[in-house]
Order: structure tokens, then C-alpha cells, then sequence
């Protein structure tokens, strides 16, 4: 379906053509719908909690509220904003990149979007029925045991429900990188952004099931009468910690890696050079992930493990600044003595650097562990965390959904508002968080509603809210700039930004089957290769053919849902058995599409030869 029978298309069967899809563009733009509506929840929570904080002893919210709104903030940004966030970029980039017509399991991908919406959808409506999770976003035992009402039941469940997704987005990217390359595309040929998505997906298949089993496990002490975390039972309430920090730093590597690929796309593309030091920066990466499942106790160096472990940790965790600093010093390499243009995605990438080095320089301060015992659980860590993931994570995504928008939908962003946008973000974003370093060595906690008068905290909690706002307002002007740009930008070409890779080969935004003839990969930056020899088109690998395109479903919207109302049952048959009646039928739903799509042969269907001839030649503009 060409971009001009979309337009004509009325309202009702695009939206159909969403809730089926299976296609990886249209998937990307559903993750970028999803997690940019989670950002702005996770968003307004994060203000509620910088209003609360801009003059002691404050009454803008409740204690209790405050502690919902930490709890939901942490986990909104994580799970259902950061990761979705990502996720899109992976969609709409890496398939075009290595020269795919779309990833190896479409199917699955459309599920798994469905689940993380789904399990989205199940956390959050725990504000409207009787108050929000409230433990921290990390839920630490015993105090989510505890909790009062049915906040951290919402949690583990739609947690889950929203794992899954991303267990399965994850697998479904590594078969696709590993066998649906373009012919001559070798994995030392392929684009940085690729290689960080694949390796972000071995953490992910590495990573979730421990999170899987700690939620697992929550759930049964919580509704089921189970005692993993009761010491009076002979529980142990610091195997939880263990657990998710377990997949929880792992996580903070699956969410930097990729932001780590966008800028090794932005800083070659604006330099006017190959990225620098190349298979270094994919040895880094490598590195880095492998080092990842190393460094969980350093979340614990005060629990009392030990200084044997501590020590350990500590070591394992300054090891990992090594592979980082090849990955600085390569992409200052790479703009040195390059033919630098300043766009608003340069603009990021040059903010992320200083950003996510201090962030840097910090994480190796608290793995100090002698240190730590005086940073932990203060606001240092606060500053810490947040350097690195909104320096680090937030901008990659913010350079790579302008760099590609695009690709997405057909126009550039208004590239004034861009870098308005970018200067209020920056400087919201240091204004915010830089003095919460000195904070928290004031001696201020996490986690806490109020501070008190007297204590020298005043100043910066305040100067920190007003950051706050310039971030809120940077990000009221992007979204401003998503409306102009559909109403009043040109269609852009397939190439504006003059890229170097396989995705700035086809029109933006690309045929649904992305590659007519699946293009012959000569070697690093495939496109800049054939621009350089003055050829300017990538040459096809294989005759023009058939090309077998998978078929629209609806079936990964309806097992959703089924998993969700499920999920809904479980959490209720406390209260009322009657409830199990609710779960299974969520189950029946679930299994009984799960059921239709295997004993349903599902062939798909081709776009033929003539068909694609008579399109004439769509590979550019």
C-alpha cells in the first residue's frame, strides 16, 4: 500500500491497518505513540514530585502520594517509556539497515508490543482502583509484601504481562540480525545501531527472566500464601535484591547500548566520516554487555554481604568505565578533523558526551564501596542515575527519533524548533539534576516527601524544580513541532540527512516491502561506498521476483488483552474467588488464540513481479 493510498484511507481502516499490523515501520510508530505517552505520565509525575520538593516542609501532596508517584515515575520511565522508546528506533532502523524486508517473526513483534501496551495499561490502573504501587520502583521486600491494598499486585502483574513483550521483541531481533542480512552485509559490516540492538537483545534474553522469577515470586507471597520473602517463615528478603538487581543492571546496559548505536550513526552522518575505530566500538559493546552481568551487587554494597564480595563488585564495576571511555574517545576521533554540521541530532550527541561522562565519573564514586556507604540511598545516587539516563538514554532516543522521523512518516521536524527544543532540554536537564549531587553529600535522603527548614537544602531543591519546568517545556515544544511538521513541512526525500547506510537507500517512508531487490553490501557505510564511486543507488544482489510479504492479524491484540484480563482475575481472587472465573476466561482467550494461530496455516501473501514493475523504480526519493 503505497503512501498515497494511505491518505485516501479513511479513519477507520487505518486504524484497523494498526491494530493488525505486522509490519515493522507500522510497529515502530506504535511504540513511539505508546512510550511517548508513558514519557509524559512518567513526565507529570516526576513535576508532581520536583513541586513538591520546592520549599520544605511542603503540603503539595500526601506522604502516601508521594510515594505512589516515586514508585509509578521510576517505573513508567523504565519500563514503559525508556525501553518502548528504544524499541521503536530498533523497529523502523535495524531491519532497513542490514538489508531485511522486515524482521524474522513479524507476528511476534506485533505481540509483543500488544503485551507491553497491555501490561502498561494493567500497572496504571492501579491509580483508579484503590491507589498506585508504593515500594519504589525497585519494590524492595519486605516492604512490597507488606503494602497495603492491591498497588504492588498491579505491579508484578503487569510487569509481567509487559516482560513478555519485551522477551519476545528481544529474541525476535537477534534471529533477525543473525540470518536475515542482506547478501554481503557480515556482522563487521554492519552499522553500529544494529550491533547495539543485537547485543541489547542478548541482554534482554539474559536479563528478563530473572526478572520474571522475582515478579514470579512476589506474586505467589502476595496473593498465594507463598513465604520466598518472610524470614519468619524462612524467607529472605535480600534474595529479591538479588534477583532484580540481577536484571536490573543488565537493563541500564540494554537501555544505554542502543542510545550508544544512535550516536554512532548521528556523529559519522554529520561528520562526513567513517566512524572511527570501528571494530573497537563493537568489541566495546561487546564488553560491556558481557562485564553487565557482573556489577549487580554494587546496588548492595550496604546490605552486608561482605568485604570480600564488596570488593569484587567494586573491581567488576570500574572495569566497565574502560570499554566506555573507547567509546568516547572514537566518536571525539570521529568528528576530529570531520566536516562537522551542527543538527539538532549533532546537537544531542554533543550534549550526551560531557553529560554521560560526568554520569560516568559518578557511577565510579559510588562503586567505590567504602564510598558508597556515604552516597547510598541519598540524592547523590539520584544525580547520578539520572545523568546517565536522561543524558545518556533520553537524549539517543531524542537524536535518533529526529534523525529518523523521516524514515517514519516522509518529513523532517522543524529543525528551528529542534534546537530550541534541544537548549531548553539541556539546560532543564543539568539546572535539574547537577546540584542534586550536592545535595545528597548535604546528607539529603531519597525517597523522602519533605525536607525541613535549616539544613542548607532550600536553594538547590529550588533552582532543581525550575529546571524541572525548562525540561517540561522543551518537551511541550517538540510536541508542538510533531504537529507543525504534519501540517506544514515538505515530504522529505529518501536521503535529507546524506547517509552512509542501507536505510537512507529507499524512500521515506519506505514500500512495505522496504527493498524491491535486496541490495548487494560492499562493505562498511554500504551507501556512502556507492555515493563515493559516484554511483549514488545501491546495486541489487538478486533479479527483480515475487517477494512474499506476511499477512495482517488481529490475533496478538486479542491475546493481549486475554493475558491482561487474566492478569486482572489473579489480582482480585483474593478479594472474591469469583474472581478466578475472570482469570480464566483471560486465559481461554489467550490460549484459545494462541490456539487459532498454530492449527491456522497463515501462508501470507506475494507482491508480484508485474506489480512491482509497474511501480517503477521506487529506491530513491
Amino acid at each position: 500500500m503505497s503512501a498515497t493510498a494511505t491518505k485516501k484511507a479513511g479513519f477507520g481502516s487505518v486504524l484497523w491497518d494498526y491494530l493488525t499490523t505486522v509490519d515493522h515501520k507500522k510497529i515502530a510508530i506504535l511504540y513511539l505513540i505508546g512510550g511517548f505517552f508513558f514519557f509524559i505520565l512518567g513526565g507529570l509525575e516526576a513535576m508532581l514530585v520536583r513541586i513538591q520538593l520546592i520549599q520544605p516542609d511542603n503540603n503539595f501532596v500526601s506522604a502516601q502520594f508521594y510515594n505512589e508517584l516515586i514508585t509509578m515515575h521510576g517505573t513508567t520511565m523504565i519500563f514503559l517509556a525508556a525501553m518502548p522508546l528504544l524499541l521503536a528506533l530498533m523497529n523502523i532502523a535495524m531491519p532497513l539497515q542490514i538489508g531485511a524486508r522486515d524482521v524474522a517473526f513479524p507476528f511476534v513483534n506485533a505481540l509483543g508490543f500488544w503485551l507491553f501496551l497491555i501490561g502498561g495499561i494493567v500497572l496504571n490502573i492501579s491509580w483508579f482502583t484503590g491507589g498506585a504501587p508504593d515500594a519504589g520502583w525497585t519494590a524492595y521486600t519486605p516492604l512490597s509484601i507488606f503494602s497495603e491494598g492491591h498497588g504492588l499486585d498491579y505491579y508484578s502483574i503487569g510487569l509481567q504481562i509487559a516482560g513478555f513483550g519485551t522477551l519476545m521483541g528481544g529474541i525476535n531481533f537477534l534471529v533477525t540480525v543473525i540470518t536475515m542480512r542482506a547478501p554481503g552485509m557480515t556482522m563487521m559490516r554492519m552499522p553500529l545501531f544494529s550491533w547495539t540492538t543485537f547485543i541489547a537483545s542478548v541482554l534482554i534474553l539474559f536479563a528478563f527472566p530473572a526478572l520474571t522469577v522475582g515478579l514470579f515470586l512476589l506474586t505467589f507471597d502476595r496473593l498465594f500464601g507463598a513465604n520466598f520473602f518472610d524470614p519468619s517463615m524462612g524467607g529472605n528478603v535480600v534474595i529479591w535484591e538479588h534477583l532484580f538487581w540481577i536484571f536490573g543492571h543488565p537493563e541500564v546496559y540494554i537501555l544505554i547500548l542502543p542510545a550508544f548505536g544512535v550516536f554512532s550513526e548521528v556523529i559519522p552522518t554529520f561528520s562526513k566520516k567513517r566512524l572511527f575505530g570501528y571494530s573497537s566500538m563493537v568489541f566495546a559493546t561487546v564488553l560491556i554487555a558481557f562485564l553487565g552481568f557482573m556489577v549487580w551487587a554494587h546496588h548492595m554494597f550496604t546490605v552486608g554481604l561482605g568485604p570480600i564480595a564488596n570488593s569484587i563488585f567494586a573491581i567488576a564495576t570500574m572495569a566497565i568505565a574502560v570499554p566506555t571511555g573507547i567509546k568516547i574517545f572514537n566518536w571525539l576521533f570521529t568528528m576530529w578533523g570531520g566536516t562537522l554540521r551542527f543538527t539538532s541530532p549533532m546537537l544531542f550527541a554533543l550534549g550526551f558526551i560531557p553529560s554521560f561522562t560526568i554520569g560516568g565519573m559518578t557511577g565510579v564514586m559510588l562503586g567505590a564501596a567504602a564510598a558508597d556507604f556515604q552516597y547510598h540511598d541519598t540524592y547523590f545516587v539520584i544525580a547520578h542515575f539520572h545523568y546517565v539516563i536522561v543524558g545518556g538514554t533520553v537524549f539517543g532516543i531524542f537524536a535518533g527519533l529526529i534523525y529518523w522521523w523521516p524514515k517514519m512518516f516522509g518529513k523532517v521536524l522543524n529543525e528551528k524548533m529542534n534546537h530550541w527544543f534541544f537548549w531548553l532540554f539541556f539546560i532543564g536537564f543539568h539546572l535539574t539534576f547537577f546540584l542534586q549531587h550536592f545535595l545528597g553529600l548535604m546528607g539529603m535522603p531519597r525517597r523522602y516527601w519533605v525536607f525541613l527548614e535549616g539544613q542548607g537544602l532550600d536553594l538547590f531543591n529550588f533552582i532543581s524544580t525550575i529546571g524541572a519546568f525548562f525540561m517540561a517545556a522543551g518537551t511541550i515544544l517538540f510536541m508542538y513541532n510533531i504537529v507543525w511538521t504534519a501540517m506544514k513541512e515538505p515530504k522529505a526525500s529518501g536521503d535529507p540527512w546524506d547517509g552512509r547506510t542501507l536505510e537512507w537507500a529507499v524512500s521515506s517512508p519506505p514500500p512495505h516491502y522496504n527493498f524491491k531487490q535486496l541490495p548487494l553490501v560492499r562493505g562498511l557505510d554500504p551507501l556512502w561506498i556507492e555515493k563515493t564511486e559516484g554511483n549514488g543507488k545501491m546495486q541489487p544482489a538478486e533479479p527483480l521476483g515475487d517477494i512474499h510479504m506476511p499477512n495482517n492479524t488481529i490475533i496478538p491484540l486479542i491475546m493481549s488483552i486475554g493475558l491482561g484480563i487474566a492478569g486482572m482475575g489473579i489480582i482480585y481472587q483474593v478479594d472474591n474467588p469469583m474472581w478466578w472465573i475472570v482469570a480464566v476466561i483471560g486465559f481461554i482467550i489467550f490460549f484459545g488464540s494462541m490456539a487459532v494461530r498454530s492449527l491456522k496455516d497463515d501462508l501470507g501473501h506475494h507482491i508480484h513481479k508485474e506489480d512491482l514493475e509497474k511501480e517503477g523504480d521506487g529506491s530513491n526519493g
